[in-house]
């Protein structure tokens, strides 16, 4: 009788103490937009990248395995001006020749909440690596009518273009700036794990 409770007890401790396992959602890059906002002149420009891969791992009431990576393809930029964007893909900003992708990866999560929290990272754009934290939610998880599982994030943060060395610019006669120097960055993800 000591044994059988023995058993069950360690049985218990086991079914306890077990992890959820996370699951990794492939970014759909068709239904994603990795989108920035940035001051020029005295308005906002908006644009994008088009062509992105990466993942997130994500299992609801553990923050503690919630992980992202992506890498970007920085000569994919769009802002709808053709000019403007070969200027972005030159040697005064990105250098895309040189340094041809844009990538984050996580490293933890604080603030969690179920709902999300603040993923910290390393962002390396330019040939620079910073640490970047962005806020980030959790917009739920379920089949699509195709029988795959498809989960929903947002991320937001901003960063200092200068601090990744794109220090290009501009001063009008008034003493302004062209371009400014602060960067929004706003993430719209859906991911996918194909039935």
């Amino acid at each position: 009788m000591r044994r059988q409770w023995i058993s069950a007890a360690l049985i218990g401790m086991v079914c306890v103490s077990s992890p959820a396992w996370a699951t990794t959602y492939t970014i759909d890059q068709d239904h994603t937009t990795v989108g920035f906002k940035i001051r020029h002149l005295f308005s906002k420009v908006q644009g994008s990248f088009k062509t992105f891969e990466g993942a997130v791992d994500y299992v609801p009431g553990h923050p503690e395995q919630w992980r992202a990576h992506a890498t970007i393809q920085a000569a994919s930029i769009d802002t709808h001006v053709e000019k403007r964007d070969n200027h972005l893909r030159s040697k005064d900003f990105f250098d895309v020749e040189k340094f041809p992708t844009i990538t984050f990866h996580s490293t933890g999560v604080t603030d969690a909440i179920a709902t999300g929290g603040k993923l910290n990272g390393i962002l390396s754009i330019h040939g620079v690596e910073k640490p970047v934290t962005l806020n980030f939610e959790v917009h739920g998880e379920g089949n699509d009518p195709w029988g795959n599982t498809r989960a929903g994030f947002s991320a937001t943060t901003t960063i200092n273009r200068k601090d990744f060395g794109l220090a290009w610019n501009e001063i009008l006669e008034t003493g302004q700036l062209l371009v400014g120097e602060e960067v929004e960055i706003t993430l719209e993800v859906e991911g996918l794990v194909k039935g």
